[in-house]
C-alpha cells in the first residue's frame, strides 16, 4: 500500500468551491500541489499539460483563469482553422467542473512526506480571441443546444405528457444529461510477449472472467479505486475481464508472465464531467499499475485473436421537477406495458438512424477497426435490442446500441453504445450522439407518435416504409446477429460496414443530409467538420504509412523458414511454400511488379486514399493468412 497518508492530500476542488478565495485557500493548505496546468483538448481528442508553479497561478489568478496561456497551432490538432500562419489559440479555464490533482506517486515532496501533485485545470481552447474550438466546446455546445431544442419540442407537443409522468412543462425545473463510460485495459508485464494461442483457449474457457485477482495486479487494482474513491468519482466496481491468461511466480519470488485483461466503473454524471473524470482517471490507472511495474495499453485491440478492450457509453436523459421529483425521460409512463417513452424511442431511433455521421466520431482510428470485426462481442451492425417482452430486460450482446433498463427502476433507462473503445473521443460520441437523438425526438414527437406507433416503426421488416427510419433497413433484432445471419444477410439488412478509417471518414460526403444534424447552432460548423476529417485522415495515413506498413515488414521478416531440408516432410514443404508466396506478395519488390507493402506507402504518398484503403483492407487478409499459415507450420516441426 502506499507510504503516504491519502486523507492529507487534496484530489479535487469541486465546481462550487471555484472563487479565488477558496482557491488560494486550499492551495496554501496543500502545499505539496506545486504546479498548475491547464488541459485543454483539441479536435483530435489529445490533452495539453504545462507546468504553471503554483505560486506564480495564486498572485495571477485573475489573469489565468479568465484569460488562461497561450499556445500555438503547433501544439494541438485543430487543421484548418490554427494553421501555422493563424495560430494564436488561447487556454482557458472552465470554472464550472471539477479540477484534479495529478499527483507523482514517484516524486514525494521532502516537507510534507506527500507525492508532488499538480492540479489539472480542464480548459476551452479559443482561436483567435473569438472562436471557440476543440472537443470539450463542440460537447459543451451540443449539451446546450440539445436542451434548448428539447425543452421547445416539448412546449410544441403537449400530447407527450399523457406519456410522462409529468403533468406539463411548467413543472419542469431544468434537463438533466448523464453519462458514464465502462474502462476496460490490459495489464501486463514489460517485454512479455503474448502467447495468442494460451490467450484463445483461457478466453474460450472463460478461465479469467471475473476471478479473482492475485499479486501485483490485484493490489494496484485495489489502490486504484481507492484513490480514485479519493477523487469523488464513486467507483462501482473492479474486475477481470474475458481476456487474460494465469500469471507466474519467477525464481525472484514475483509475479512476471502477468497478461490480464479488467475493467473498472464508476457513477454518472453529467455529459461533460463524465468525459473529463474518464480523461483523469486513465492517467491515475497508468500510474499506479507502473509503480507496480506493469505495462498497461488502452488500445481497442492490443493482440489479434483474442477479445479487445471496449468502453461502452452509457447515456441518459432525466427531467429535475420544481417538487424535486427526478423523472427519466427515456422510460415508459408504465414500465410493465412499454418499453420507452416516446421521447425514449425518438433518441434511439435518431442514433440508429444518423449512426453513419456518428461512426467516425466513434471509430477513428486503425486500432479500433482491428477490434470491430464480427466475434468477440464486438458490435459491427446498426441494429439495436428491447427484449424479448418488456418485463424482459435485453440481455444482447451482439448489437450496436442495447436498452438498458429495470422494471422497478425508471430511473436506470439509459443507452448503451457498444462500439466505443477506450482510446475512442468521448466528448465527440457523446456529442454526435445526443445530436443524433434530437434528430429522433423531434421526428418522433412533432408526428405524435405513441410508445406503441414507436416500437412498431423501429421493429419494422426490411423494405417496410415508416415515417422517420429508412425503408430498406433493419433497426431491432432480439437474435445473435453473427450467428443468425450471415455476413451477406448482415450487410443487406443492417447495412454495410466500413472496414478502414477511409471508409468509415467518408460518410461524411455520402451523407450530408445526415451531416445537418451536427450543424443545428453551429454546434458543429462546416469548418469544425472539415478539421475533424482532416485530422483524422492525416492520422490514419501516417501511421498507416510509418507504423502499420514497417511493421508488418517486420512480421515478414520473421516468418523465417525453419525446417532442414534433409529433416522434414512433405507438409513443411507445402506449408512454408504457401508462406513464402504471400510474404513475396506482400513485402518484395520486382522490377515489373510492386509488392502489396509498397503500393500502400505510393498510394498514401499520392493522397490516394480510396486505392491506400483498399489495399490496406487486401493487406490485412493476406497478414491474417500469413499468421495463421506460419502456426500452423511451426507446430509440425520437431
Amino acid at each position: 500500500m502506499f507510504d503516504f497518508d491519502l486523507d492529507k492530500m487534496l484530489f479535487t476542488i469541486p465546481a462550487e468551491n471555484h472563487s479565488p478565495e477558496e482557491i488560494t485557500s486550499l492551495l496554501r493548505a496543500h502545499p505539496e500541489v506545486r504546479f498548475v496546468s491547464l488541459v485543454g483538448l483539441d479536435i483530435g481528442g489529445h490533452d495539453t499539460d504545462e507546468k504553471i508553479p503554483v505560486n506564480l497561478f495564486i498572485e495571477d489568478m485573475d489573469k489565468f483563469l479568465n484569460s488562461g496561456v497561450q499556445t500555438d497551432g503547433s501544439s494541438v490538432v485543430l487543421p484548418k482553422i490554427a494553421e501555422l500562419n493563424n495560430a494564436k489559440v488561447d487556454i482557458i479555464p472552465d470554472t464550472e467542473v471539477n479540477w484534479y490533482v495529478d499527483h507523482n506517486f514517484k516524486h514525494v515532496d521532502r516537507e510534507t512526506g506527500l507525492p508532488i501533485g499538480t492540479l489539472r485545470i480542464p480548459s476551452f481552447l479559443i482561436h483567435n480571441d473569438v472562436a471557440e474550438v476543440g472537443s470539450r466546446v463542440i460537447l459543451r455546445d451540443a449539451i446546450i443546444n440539445f436542451k434548448k431544442e428539447l425543452l421547445q419540442i416539448i412546449k410544441e407537443n403537449p400530447y407527450i405528457f399523457d406519456h410522462l409522468d409529468i403533468d406539463g412543462v411548467d413543472q419542469i425545473e431544468k434537463l438533466e444529461i448523464t453519462a458514464a463510460t465502462e474502462l476496460e485495459f490490459w495489464v501486463k508485464t514489460p517485454d512479455d510477449e503474448a502467447d495468442r494461442e494460451q490467450l484463445s483457449t483461457a478466453q474460450i474457457l472463460k478461465e479469467q472472467y471475473w476471478k479473482r485477482t492475485i499479486g501485483p495486479v490485484r493490489t494496484a487494482l485495489e489502490e486504484v479505486m481507492l484513490v480514485l474513491d479519493k477523487y469523488g468519482v464513486e467507483m462501482e466496481m473492479g474486475h477481470k475481464e474475458v481476456g487474460g491468461v494465469k500469471a507466474k511466480i519467477g525464481n525472484s519470488g514475483n509475479y512476471d508472465h502477468v497478461m490480464e485483461q479488467l475493467e473498472i466503473d464508476w457513477k454518472f454524471s453529467t455529459a461533460i464531467q463524465a468525459a473529463d473524470n474518464e480523461n483523469h482517471i486513465k492517467y491515475v490507472v497508468r500510474d499506479i499499475f507502473r509503480m507496480h511495474g506493469l505495462e498497461v495499453t488502452f488500445m481497442a485491440k492490443p493482440m489479434e485473436g483474442v477479445a479487445g478492450s471496449g468502453e461502452h457509453t452509457h447515456m441518459g436523459l432525466a427531467a429535475k421537477l420544481k417538487d424535486g421529483r427526478r423523472i427519466n425521460l427515456f422510460s415508459a409512463k408504465d414500465m410493465k406495458e412499454e418499453f420507452l417513452s416516446p421521447i425514449g424511442f425518438g433518441a434511439l431511433m435518431g442514433i440508429l438512424k444518423n449512426y453513419e455521421v456518428v461512426n467516425p466520431f466513434v471509430s477513428a482510428t486503425n486500432d479500433a477497426f482491428n477490434r470491430l470485426k464480427p466475434g468477440y462481442e464486438a458490435p459491427v451492425c446498426v441494429v439495436t435490442s428491447l427484449g424479448h417482452g418488456v418485463e424482459m430486460p435485453s440481455r444482447n450482446r451482439t448489437v450496436l446500441v442495447g436498452l438498458v433498463r429495470d422494471v422497478d427502476n425508471p430511473l436506470a433507462t439509459r443507452f448503451e453504445l457498444r462500439a466505443p473503445n477506450p482510446k475512442s473521443n468521448t466528448y465527440l460520441i457523446l456529442a454526435s450522439s445526443y445530436m443524433a437523438m434530437l434528430d429522433g425526438i423531434k421526428a418522433a414527437l412533432e408526428g405524435e407518435k405513441t410508445p406503441k406507433e414507436l416500437e412498431a416503426s423501429i421493429s419494422k421488416e426490411y423494405g417496410q416504409e415508416d415515417f422517420y427510419l429508412e425503408k430498406d433497413r433493419l433497426y431491432r433484432s432480439e437474435l445473435d446477429v453473427f450467428e443468425e445471419y450471415t455476413e451477406q444477410e448482415r450487410n443487406e439488412l443492417f447495412g454495410r460496414v466500413p472496414r478502414t478509417v477511409w471508409e468509415n471518414i467518408c460518410a461524411f460526403e455520402d451523407h450530408p443530409q445526415k451531416l445537418k444534424v451536427f450543424q443545428r447552432d453551429d454546434v458543429m460548423t462546416p469548418i469544425t467538420l472539415d478539421s475533424y476529417k482532416e485530422a483524422i485522415v492525416a492520422q490514419w495515413a501516417t501511421e498507416l504509412h510509418n507504423r502499420i506498413v514497417p511493421n508488418t515488414m517486420d512480421l515478414i521478416r520473421h516468418c523465417v523458414k525453419c525446417h532442414d531440408e534433409g529433416d522434414c516432410v512433405d507438409y513443411d514443404v507445402v506449408y512454408w511454400e504457401k508462406i513464402n508466396t504471400i510474404r513475396n506478395l506482400l513485402g518484395r519488390d520486382k522490377l515489373n511488379e510492386q509488392c502489396l507493402l509498397t503500393r500502400i506507402v505510393r498510394a498514401l504518398d499520392k493522397r490516394d486514399f480510396e486505392t491506400a484503403s483498399n489495399l490496406q483492407i487486401e493487406m490485412q487478409e493476406k497478414v491474417k493468412e500469413l499468421t495463421d499459415l506460419y502456426i500452423i507450420y511451426k507446430k509440425n516441426l520437431f
